[in-house]
Protein backbone atom coordinates (compact mmCIF):
# COMPACT_ATOMS: atom_id res chain seq x y z
CA UNK A 1 0.00 0.00 0.00
CA UNK A 2 1.57 3.54 -0.68
CA UNK A 3 2.07 6.65 1.37
CA UNK A 4 0.20 9.45 1.65
CA UNK A 5 1.63 13.09 0.45
CA UNK A 6 -0.04 16.32 0.82
CA UNK A 7 1.11 19.39 -1.40
CA UNK A 8 0.20 23.33 -0.59
CA UNK A 9 -2.73 24.38 -2.24
CA UNK A 10 -4.03 23.99 -4.77
CA UNK A 11 -3.12 20.55 -5.03
CA UNK A 12 -4.26 17.73 -2.60
CA UNK A 13 -2.39 14.69 -3.54
CA UNK A 14 -3.59 11.05 -2.61
CA UNK A 15 -2.26 7.45 -3.27
CA UNK A 16 -3.78 5.28 -5.74
CA UNK A 17 -3.81 1.55 -5.61
CA UNK A 18 -1.27 0.17 -7.62
CA UNK A 19 -2.04 -2.73 -9.90
CA UNK A 20 0.68 -5.13 -8.94
CA UNK A 21 0.04 -6.89 -5.77
CA UNK A 22 2.55 -6.18 -2.68
CA UNK A 23 6.42 -5.42 -3.88
CA UNK A 24 5.99 -6.36 -7.65
CA UNK A 25 4.00 -3.14 -8.30
CA UNK A 26 6.16 -1.34 -10.94
CA UNK A 27 4.25 1.75 -11.02
CA UNK A 28 2.31 3.95 -8.62
CA UNK A 29 0.45 6.84 -9.22
CA UNK A 30 -1.52 10.17 -7.10
CA UNK A 31 -4.82 11.51 -7.32
CA UNK A 32 -4.51 15.03 -7.52
CA UNK A 33 -7.36 17.80 -6.53
CA UNK A 34 -6.99 20.91 -8.56
CA UNK A 35 -9.38 24.48 -8.44
CA UNK A 36 -10.09 25.44 -12.07
CA UNK A 37 -7.54 27.52 -13.43
CA UNK A 38 -4.85 26.26 -11.31
CA UNK A 39 -2.19 24.25 -11.38
CA UNK A 40 -1.70 20.20 -11.21
CA UNK A 41 0.77 17.95 -11.02
CA UNK A 42 0.53 14.36 -12.54
CA UNK A 43 3.34 12.02 -11.13
CA UNK A 44 3.90 8.75 -11.20
CA UNK A 45 7.02 6.80 -9.58
CA UNK A 46 8.61 4.12 -10.73
CA UNK A 47 10.04 0.91 -8.86
CA UNK A 48 12.71 -1.40 -10.59
CA UNK A 49 12.97 0.53 -13.62
CA UNK A 50 15.18 -0.77 -16.20
CA UNK A 51 14.66 1.94 -19.20
CA UNK A 52 11.73 0.28 -20.59
CA UNK A 53 9.07 2.80 -22.49
CA UNK A 54 7.17 5.26 -20.41
CA UNK A 55 3.78 6.39 -21.49
CA UNK A 56 1.44 8.94 -20.26
CA UNK A 57 -1.93 9.56 -22.05
CA UNK A 58 -4.56 12.09 -20.64
CA UNK A 59 -8.52 10.68 -20.42
CA UNK A 60 -9.56 10.36 -23.31
CA UNK A 61 -6.55 8.21 -23.93
CA UNK A 62 -4.39 10.50 -25.98
CA UNK A 63 -1.04 10.24 -25.57
CA UNK A 64 0.79 13.05 -23.98
CA UNK A 65 4.33 12.11 -23.62
CA UNK A 66 6.02 9.39 -24.93
CA UNK A 67 9.23 8.16 -22.95
CA UNK A 68 9.60 11.75 -22.23
CA UNK A 69 9.27 13.45 -25.84
CA UNK A 70 6.08 15.05 -26.02
CA UNK A 71 3.20 14.20 -28.09
CA UNK A 72 0.18 16.02 -27.79
CA UNK A 73 0.65 19.66 -28.76
CA UNK A 74 -1.32 21.16 -25.72
CA UNK A 75 1.52 23.81 -24.15
CA UNK A 76 -0.63 23.67 -20.67
CA UNK A 77 1.19 20.02 -20.07
CA UNK A 78 4.87 20.50 -19.22
CA UNK A 79 7.21 17.80 -19.07
CA UNK A 80 8.73 19.13 -15.12
CA UNK A 81 10.31 15.72 -14.54
CA UNK A 82 11.93 12.33 -15.99
CA UNK A 83 14.37 10.21 -13.85
CA UNK A 84 14.70 6.35 -13.55
CA UNK A 85 12.28 6.77 -10.57
CA UNK A 86 9.64 9.62 -11.37
CA UNK A 87 7.97 10.96 -14.43
CA UNK A 88 6.37 14.31 -13.07
CA UNK A 89 4.02 16.54 -15.37
CA UNK A 90 2.75 20.13 -14.77
CA UNK A 91 -0.90 20.93 -16.17
CA UNK A 92 -1.33 24.88 -15.71
CA UNK A 93 -4.75 26.77 -16.26
CA UNK A 94 -6.98 23.50 -15.75
CA UNK A 95 -10.13 23.16 -17.43
CA UNK A 96 -13.51 21.09 -16.18
CA UNK A 97 -12.43 19.12 -20.09
CA UNK A 98 -9.43 18.15 -18.19
CA UNK A 99 -11.07 15.84 -15.10
CA UNK A 100 -10.45 11.99 -15.27
CA UNK A 101 -7.96 9.74 -15.18
CA UNK A 102 -4.47 10.14 -16.64
CA UNK A 103 -2.67 6.78 -17.25
CA UNK A 104 0.90 5.69 -16.14
CA UNK A 105 2.25 2.87 -18.41
CA UNK A 106 5.25 0.75 -18.01
CA UNK A 107 6.10 -1.36 -21.20
CA UNK A 108 8.28 -4.48 -19.94
CA UNK A 109 7.55 -7.83 -20.42
CA UNK A 110 4.52 -7.11 -18.82
CA UNK A 111 2.70 -4.03 -19.13
CA UNK A 112 1.96 -2.08 -16.10
CA UNK A 113 -0.14 0.81 -15.82
CA UNK A 114 -1.44 3.04 -12.93
CA UNK A 115 -4.10 5.67 -13.44
CA UNK A 116 -4.17 9.10 -11.46
CA UNK A 117 -7.35 10.91 -11.32
CA UNK A 118 -7.78 14.10 -11.77
CA UNK A 119 -10.21 16.24 -9.87
CA UNK A 120 -11.29 19.26 -11.04
CA UNK A 121 -13.31 21.99 -8.43
CA UNK A 122 -14.87 25.11 -9.50
CA UNK A 123 -14.96 28.41 -6.92
CA UNK A 124 -17.92 30.07 -6.92
CA UNK A 125 -18.08 33.84 -8.53
CA UNK A 126 -18.96 36.67 -6.17
CA UNK A 127 -22.78 36.36 -5.69
CA UNK A 128 -25.62 38.32 -7.53
CA UNK A 129 -28.13 39.87 -5.15
CA UNK A 130 -31.18 41.59 -6.69
CA UNK A 131 -33.94 42.93 -4.74
CA UNK A 132 -37.78 41.26 -5.44
CA UNK A 133 -39.35 44.78 -5.58
CA UNK A 134 -38.84 48.34 -4.06
CA UNK A 135 -39.23 48.32 0.08
CA UNK A 136 -40.90 50.77 1.31
CA UNK A 137 -41.15 51.81 5.46
CA UNK A 138 -42.84 49.43 7.08
CA UNK A 139 -43.39 46.92 4.99
CA UNK A 140 -40.89 44.11 3.94
CA UNK A 141 -37.90 43.37 1.41
CA UNK A 142 -36.99 39.86 -0.14
CA UNK A 143 -33.28 39.66 -1.28
CA UNK A 144 -32.29 36.89 -3.93
CA UNK A 145 -28.74 35.73 -4.04
CA UNK A 146 -27.50 33.95 -6.76
CA UNK A 147 -23.94 31.52 -7.75
CA UNK A 148 -24.88 30.49 -11.31
CA UNK A 149 -21.64 28.34 -11.18
CA UNK A 150 -20.11 26.44 -8.16
CA UNK A 151 -18.34 22.63 -7.65
CA UNK A 152 -19.39 20.99 -5.56
CA UNK A 153 -22.50 23.21 -5.10
CA UNK A 154 -21.44 26.73 -2.68
CA UNK A 155 -23.18 27.32 0.72
CA UNK A 156 -24.61 30.55 0.84
CA UNK A 157 -25.05 32.72 4.00
CA UNK A 158 -27.09 36.00 4.81
CA UNK A 159 -25.71 38.60 7.39
CA UNK A 160 -26.87 42.06 8.40
CA UNK A 161 -25.24 44.22 11.23
CA UNK A 162 -22.84 41.36 11.55
CA UNK A 163 -25.80 38.65 12.44
CA UNK A 164 -26.50 36.00 10.13
CA UNK A 165 -30.31 35.87 8.56
CA UNK A 166 -31.46 32.45 7.93
CA UNK A 167 -32.11 32.17 4.54
CA UNK A 168 -34.30 29.62 1.68
CA UNK A 169 -31.62 28.18 -0.36
CA UNK A 170 -32.23 25.60 -3.21
CA UNK A 171 -29.25 24.26 -5.75
CA UNK A 172 -29.35 22.60 -9.29
CA UNK A 173 -27.14 20.37 -10.97
CA UNK A 174 -26.11 21.47 -14.36
CA UNK A 175 -23.76 19.31 -16.25
CA UNK A 176 -20.53 18.93 -14.17
CA UNK A 177 -21.54 22.00 -11.78
CA UNK A 178 -24.31 23.48 -9.45
CA UNK A 179 -26.41 26.78 -9.43
CA UNK A 180 -27.19 27.68 -6.14
CA UNK A 181 -29.75 30.21 -4.59
CA UNK A 182 -31.20 31.78 -1.56
CA UNK A 183 -33.62 34.25 -0.42
CA UNK A 184 -34.14 36.09 2.69
CA UNK A 185 -36.89 38.18 4.26
CA UNK A 186 -37.47 41.10 6.61
CA UNK A 187 -38.91 43.85 7.97
CA UNK A 188 -37.91 47.06 7.32
CA UNK A 189 -37.91 51.06 8.56
CA UNK A 190 -36.33 54.34 7.68
CA UNK A 191 -33.46 54.00 9.22
CA UNK A 192 -32.67 50.44 7.52
CA UNK A 193 -31.99 52.79 4.12
CA UNK A 194 -28.43 52.36 3.36
CA UNK A 195 -28.02 49.67 5.67
CA UNK A 196 -25.78 46.73 4.52
CA UNK A 197 -27.28 43.13 3.77
CA UNK A 198 -24.10 40.64 2.46
CA UNK A 199 -24.13 37.14 0.52
CA UNK A 200 -21.50 34.84 1.23
CA UNK A 201 -20.97 32.16 -0.66
CA UNK A 202 -18.43 29.10 0.06
CA UNK A 203 -16.88 25.64 -0.86
CA UNK A 204 -13.61 23.71 -0.59
CA UNK A 205 -12.44 25.21 -3.92
CA UNK A 206 -11.59 28.28 -2.20
CA UNK A 207 -8.55 28.05 0.52
CA UNK A 208 -9.50 27.07 4.21
CA UNK A 209 -11.38 30.60 6.01
CA UNK A 210 -11.98 32.48 2.48
CA UNK A 211 -15.28 33.02 0.88
CA UNK A 212 -16.78 34.64 -2.04
CA UNK A 213 -19.00 37.86 -0.95
CA UNK A 214 -21.66 40.41 -2.37
CA UNK A 215 -22.78 43.69 -0.52
CA UNK A 216 -26.17 44.97 -1.37
CA UNK A 217 -27.28 48.92 -0.54
CA UNK A 218 -30.42 48.52 1.21
CA UNK A 219 -32.66 51.00 -0.50
CA UNK A 220 -35.51 51.82 1.75
CA UNK A 221 -38.01 54.50 0.53
CA UNK A 222 -39.95 56.89 3.37
CA UNK A 223 -41.85 59.73 3.50
CA UNK A 224 -40.27 62.76 4.23
CA UNK A 225 -39.84 65.18 7.20
CA UNK A 226 -38.67 68.86 7.30
CA UNK A 227 -37.59 71.30 9.84
CA UNK A 228 -35.95 75.29 9.57
CA UNK A 229 -33.25 76.46 10.67
CA UNK A 230 -32.42 80.06 11.30
CA UNK A 231 -28.79 81.91 10.72
CA UNK A 232 -29.64 83.85 13.96
CA UNK A 233 -31.70 83.43 17.18
CA UNK A 234 -32.15 86.89 17.86
CA UNK A 235 -33.35 89.27 15.16
CA UNK A 236 -33.72 92.92 14.54
CA UNK A 237 -34.19 95.78 12.00
CA UNK A 238 -32.38 95.87 9.44
CA UNK A 239 -30.54 92.47 9.72
CA UNK A 240 -30.60 89.67 7.30
CA UNK A 241 -32.53 86.43 8.25
CA UNK A 242 -31.52 83.33 6.03
CA UNK A 243 -34.01 80.16 6.79
CA UNK A 244 -33.01 76.69 5.54
CA UNK A 245 -35.39 74.04 5.40
CA UNK A 246 -33.84 70.99 6.17
CA UNK A 247 -35.64 68.01 4.25
CA UNK A 248 -35.35 64.25 4.32
CA UNK A 249 -36.95 61.71 2.80
CA UNK A 250 -36.47 58.74 0.08
CA UNK A 251 -37.24 59.63 -3.15
CA UNK A 252 -35.85 62.82 -2.07
CA UNK A 253 -38.60 65.88 -2.33
CA UNK A 254 -37.43 67.85 -5.56
CA UNK A 255 -39.31 70.70 -4.51
CA UNK A 256 -39.63 72.78 -1.60
CA UNK A 257 -42.55 75.62 -1.18
CA UNK A 258 -41.92 78.75 1.19
CA UNK A 259 -44.97 80.50 2.56
CA UNK A 260 -46.23 83.03 5.30
CA UNK A 261 -49.42 82.16 6.58
CA UNK A 262 -52.43 83.56 4.96
CA UNK A 263 -49.82 86.29 3.54
CA UNK A 264 -47.60 86.52 0.63
CA UNK A 265 -43.70 86.19 1.03
CA UNK A 266 -42.37 89.94 1.69
CA UNK A 267 -41.24 91.34 -1.62
CA UNK A 268 -37.73 91.38 -0.48
CA UNK A 269 -37.70 87.68 0.21
CA UNK A 270 -35.35 85.64 -2.24
CA UNK A 271 -36.74 81.82 -2.26
CA UNK A 272 -34.26 79.42 -3.63
CA UNK A 273 -34.62 76.21 -3.14
CA UNK A 274 -34.09 75.10 0.39
CA UNK A 275 -33.16 78.71 1.53
CA UNK A 276 -34.94 81.74 1.86
CA UNK A 277 -33.30 85.08 2.40
CA UNK A 278 -35.03 87.68 4.20
CA UNK A 279 -32.99 90.98 3.99
CA UNK A 280 -33.26 94.12 5.45
CA UNK A 281 -35.75 93.30 8.06
CA UNK A 282 -38.77 95.33 9.40
CA UNK A 283 -41.59 94.53 11.87
CA UNK A 284 -43.84 94.15 9.34
CA UNK A 285 -42.15 90.89 7.97
CA UNK A 286 -43.52 89.55 11.41
CA UNK A 287 -45.12 86.30 11.68
CA UNK A 288 -44.89 82.45 10.56
CA UNK A 289 -42.77 80.97 7.85
CA UNK A 290 -43.65 77.61 6.81
CA UNK A 291 -41.56 75.48 4.19
CA UNK A 292 -43.76 72.37 2.65
CA UNK A 293 -42.06 69.14 0.82
CA UNK A 294 -43.81 66.04 -0.76
CA UNK A 295 -43.08 62.81 -2.36
CA UNK A 296 -45.45 59.85 -3.36
CA UNK A 297 -45.36 58.52 0.30
CA UNK A 298 -46.33 61.54 2.07
CA UNK A 299 -46.17 65.34 2.80
CA UNK A 300 -44.18 67.41 5.50
CA UNK A 301 -44.44 70.76 6.78
CA UNK A 302 -41.79 73.14 9.27
CA UNK A 303 -43.18 76.41 11.18
CA UNK A 304 -40.74 79.10 11.96
CA UNK A 305 -42.22 82.41 14.06
CA UNK A 306 -40.12 85.52 12.68
CA UNK A 307 -40.14 88.20 15.21
CA UNK A 308 -38.22 91.21 14.33
CA UNK A 309 -37.04 93.12 17.59
CA UNK A 310 -36.54 97.48 17.29
CA UNK A 311 -32.97 98.31 19.04
CA UNK A 312 -35.23 101.75 19.96
CA UNK A 313 -37.88 100.00 22.05
CA UNK A 314 -35.98 97.49 23.66
CA UNK A 315 -33.67 100.20 25.12
CA UNK A 316 -36.65 102.46 26.46
CA UNK A 317 -37.77 99.12 28.15
CA UNK A 318 -34.24 98.76 29.88
CA UNK A 319 -34.58 102.81 30.57
CA UNK A 320 -37.72 102.46 32.24
CA UNK A 321 -36.88 99.75 34.56
CA UNK A 322 -34.84 102.09 37.13
CA UNK A 323 -37.66 104.77 37.72
CA UNK A 324 -39.99 101.96 38.55
CA UNK A 325 -37.61 100.95 41.15
CA UNK A 326 -37.54 104.04 42.66
CA UNK A 327 -41.27 104.88 42.31
CA UNK A 328 -41.84 101.81 44.51
CA UNK A 329 -38.91 102.85 46.72
CA UNK A 330 -40.78 106.30 47.17
CA UNK A 331 -43.95 104.73 48.06
CA UNK A 332 -42.57 102.41 50.67
CA UNK A 333 -41.23 105.18 52.31
CA UNK A 334 -43.84 107.48 52.43
CA UNK A 335 -46.22 104.30 53.64
CA UNK A 336 -43.78 103.34 56.49
CA UNK A 337 -43.45 107.47 57.43
CA UNK A 338 -47.44 107.54 57.60
CA UNK A 339 -47.39 104.54 59.89
CA UNK A 340 -44.68 105.96 62.36
CA UNK A 341 -47.16 109.25 62.44
CA UNK A 342 -49.94 107.31 62.86
CA UNK A 343 -48.36 105.44 65.67
CA UNK A 344 -47.19 108.58 67.20
CA UNK A 345 -50.57 110.26 67.83
CA UNK A 346 -52.02 107.03 68.94
CA UNK A 347 -49.33 107.14 71.81
CA UNK A 348 -50.02 110.82 72.84
CA UNK A 349 -53.56 110.80 73.20
CA UNK A 350 -52.98 107.49 75.67
CA UNK A 351 -51.02 109.39 77.74
CA UNK A 352 -53.08 112.33 77.81
CA UNK A 353 -56.30 110.37 78.94
CA UNK A 354 -54.90 108.74 82.04
CA UNK A 355 -53.46 112.35 83.41
CA UNK A 356 -56.98 113.32 83.25
CA UNK A 357 -58.22 110.05 85.02
CA UNK A 358 -55.57 110.46 87.83
CA UNK A 359 -56.41 114.27 88.11
CA UNK A 360 -60.12 113.64 88.85
CA UNK A 361 -58.95 110.82 91.50
CA UNK A 362 -57.07 113.75 93.53
CA UNK A 363 -60.36 116.19 93.63
CA UNK A 364 -62.53 113.53 94.91
CA UNK A 365 -60.17 112.97 97.74
CA UNK A 366 -59.89 116.31 98.44
CA UNK A 367 -63.86 117.09 98.24
CA UNK A 368 -63.82 114.13 101.11
CA UNK A 369 -61.36 116.16 103.54
CA UNK A 370 -62.84 119.23 103.19
CA UNK A 371 -66.39 117.99 103.69
CA UNK A 372 -64.92 116.59 107.29
CA UNK A 373 -63.28 119.42 108.22
CA UNK A 374 -66.24 121.62 108.41
CA UNK A 375 -68.25 118.65 109.80
CA UNK A 376 -66.06 117.89 112.58
CA UNK A 377 -67.26 117.03 116.33
CA UNK A 378 -64.17 118.43 118.21
CA UNK A 379 -65.56 121.92 118.02
CA UNK A 380 -63.11 123.60 116.18
CA UNK A 381 -63.29 126.55 114.67
CA UNK A 382 -64.76 125.84 111.11
CA UNK A 383 -62.79 126.38 108.53
CA UNK A 384 -63.15 126.60 104.83
CA UNK A 385 -60.41 125.91 102.80
CA UNK A 386 -60.80 125.91 98.61
CA UNK A 387 -58.55 124.13 96.17
CA UNK A 388 -58.06 125.62 93.10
Amino acid sequence: MGRARRFQWPLLLLWAAAAGPGAGQEVQTENVTVAEGGVAEITCRLHQYDGSIVVIQNPARQTLFFNGTRALKDERFQLEEFSPRRVRIRLSDARLEDEGGYFCQLYTEDTHHQIATLTVLVAPENPVVEVREQAVEGGEVELSCLVPRSRPAAVLRWYRDRKELKGVSSSQENGKVWSVASTVRFRVDRKDDGGIVICEAQNQALPSGHSKQTQYVLDVQYSPTARIHASQAVVREGDTLVLTCAVTGNPRPNQIRWNRGNESLPERAEAVGETLTLPGLASADNGTYTCEASNKHGHARALYVLVVYDPGAVVEAQTSVPYAIVGGILALLVFLIICVLVGMVWCSVRQKGSYLTHEASGLDEQGEAREAFLNGSDGHKRKEEFFI
